[in-house]
């Protein structure tokens, strides 16, 4: 599969017709939608088929947002970031024509395994910082990094998967969006943010990775809150992480956005150097 071209490489400006596609089981099902394993039947080419019902955007008013993520993510290339070759719709739907990653969502990986590694997780780690300098540099703030936004492919490649609350951006922004674990201190007050959320994101991140749950979880939505603006964070004794990765952990998730590690930084880190696979490739 992966020496084939995809269906809209020949042809990309191309119209495409839910004729031109064999639909297989479903992958999953989203507030908007369903997304099906398919198959391009001139190509042999395998999608994901992203449906989205017109009736949801219209009542839910995601239009602007839709039109948004799509113009975003069909402009992105890199390989740690899930593709969208094309889209199409008919009267009642919206078709999202986009690349299939083997593996499904992290997130169940993590939650099969409780926790990584340092290896895998660093791999992870680098792969990510590498997908968001690459965004970033396109002016792209992604803003809604978390466990189940994130795919892998057959080989085990991660890949960052729905661009629903990104924005290009070269300003600050003021909205409050994303999922409440992850959420810079800036977010959670409603401040203006910038880049260094995403940056801010991978500290939490490597942190689920390496202990299985965020740092700032807690009974409530508000203590949650408090939580993540008094950057109260501690790092239990089981499972056993290196100094280096809490070295890490502790200068990404730093209050003042000014002063957290950038992510030239972050590639560079000993704990990066030292367990992540420069290919991204996890060994299982």
């Amino acid at each position: 599969m992966t020496s084939q071209n995809h269906p809209t490489e020949d042809n990309p400006k191309r119209q495409w017709l839910l004729q031109d596609f064999e639909i297989g089981k479903p992958l999953g099902k989203g507030k908007f939608g369903r997304v099906y394993v398919a198959r391009e039947i001139k190509s042999k080419y395998v999608v994901a088929l992203k449906v989205i019902f017109k009736e949801q955007i219209e009542k839910c008013r995601i239009q602007h947002q839709l039109r948004r993520e799509m113009e975003i993510q069909t402009n992105l290339n890199h390989p740690n970031v899930l593709r969208l070759y094309g889209w199409f719709h008919d009267a009642e739907r919206v078709f999202l024509i986009l690349e299939y990653a083997h593996n499904g969502e992290l997130y169940k990986e993590l939650k099969r395994k409780d926790h990584f590694s340092e290896k895998q997780a660093a791999t992870y780690i680098l792969s990510l910082t590498k997908a968001l300098a690459y965004c970033h540099e396109k002016n792209v703030i992604h803003r809604d990094i978390k466990p189940e936004n994130l795919l892998l492919d057959h080989e085990g490649r991660l890949k960052i998967a729905d661009f629903g609350w990104s924005v290009q951006s070269r300003s600050k922004r003021h909205t409050m969006c994303g999922t409440l674990d992850y959420l810079a201190p800036e977010m959670v007050e409603s401040k203006a943010h910038d880049y260094a959320v995403d940056n801010w994101t991978l500290g939490i991140l490597s942190y689920e990775f390496l202990y299985g749950a965020p740092p700032f979880e807690a009974e409530s939505q508000a203590d949650t809150f408090k939580r993540i603006m008094k950057v109260d964070l501690s790092f239990p004794s089981t499972p056993s992480v290196s100094l280096e990765a809490k070295h890490l952990i502790n200068q990404l998730l730093v209050k003042d956005s000014t002063k957290r590690l950038s992510l030239q930084k972050i590639v560079e880190h000993p704990w990066i150097i030292k367990n992540a696979d420069p290919t991204g490739i996890c060994k299982k």
